[in-house]
């Protein structure tokens, strides 16, 4: 055991600096190939690839030398296979690289595009709703968790679209009735129950959905956003109180106060852990 780790030791105390750059440097641009080939053909191929790629080197491992030179062989034709049939994803790839300017970005840029986007995704919908005099009630999660809350709907973890929640919230649909559950970026349930306000002093010209936000926001840290079926006014529930008729380009600015706010809490978070 002592042999082990001093070889170990040994080995380490050899790797450089550019040796660490070098692999990150591979790992990243795999990563990124991944991203662009995910969902598609290729995706399937490449897995394809890689367990004949493994295949061959376990033949090889075990002197299994018929099968290696036959899995050698087709991991060359197989190279050749992809460039002729993917041409056309290849070449999309490439464009893409070309005209990408995610490198020329920073970090903070891009949390910044990614929080606009699913601001505008929801202002849209909301406000779509709102104009219908559709019902609708979200709850964004902070720091609180709430998976009691989430178990209780059915689970859908989709990426945030305008379509989406319009579709949900259209009357005498399956997940209608109820709140929905945004995590971050990701609608995480739809059909939700929630707590109800036991605060007397609330207007009784308020229904169920108003009573249900506050009630959540009595008990967790999260904002709920509330649309009245009867007005279509926007409500916004959050620490206890409620916000009545907010227009589009306030539920904007809150809606990128909360997004960013999440950004500053997950890099303190990143920060705090880096340090211990």
């Amino acid at each position: 055991m002592n042999d082990f780790f001093s070889e170990l030791i040994s080995t380490l105390s050899m790797i450089r600096i550019r040796d660490v750059i070098d692999i990150l440097i591979v790992a990243i641009a795999i990563y990124k190939i991944y991203i662009l080939i995910k969902e598609t053909r290729a995706e399937q191929l490449m897995k394809g690839v890689l367990a004949i790629f493994f295949c061959s080197i376990l033949s090889r491992a075990l002197n299994l030398y018929t099968i290696a030179w036959i899995l050698k062989q087709a991991m060359t034709a197989g190279f050749v296979l992809i460039i002729v049939v993917f041409q056309p994803e290849l070449r999309k790839m490439l464009e893409y690289i070309g005209t990408s300017n995610i490198f020329r970005k920073s970090f903070v840029d891009l949390q910044y595009e990614a929080a606009k986007k699913n601001t505008d995704e929801i202002v849209h919908a909301l406000a779509s709703l709102s104009r219908q005099k559709i019902g609708a009630l979200l709850v964004f999660e902070r720091k609180t968790g709430l998976n009691e809350v989430i178990e209780t709907g059915t689970l859908l973890d989709a990426k945030i679209s305008s379509e989406l929640l319009i579709n949900i919230f259209i009357p005498n649909t399956p997940l209608h009735d109820g709140a929905v559950i945004i995590r971050e970026d990701i609608i995480k349930a739809a059909s939700c129950f929630l707590p109800l306000s036991e605060n007397q002093s609330i207007s009784k010209e308020l229904g169920t959905r108003h009573r249900a936000a506050l009630g959540m926001s009595e008990k967790s840290d999260s904002l709920s956003i509330v649309v009245s079926e009867e007005t279509g006014d926007i409500s916004i529930a959050e620490r206890g109180e409620l916000q009545r008729y907010i227009d589009e380009v306030t539920l904007e600015s809150i809606l990128m106060k909360f997004y960013s706010a999440k950004f500053v809490n997950n890099e303190e978070e990143t920060d705090g852990k880096n340090k211990k």
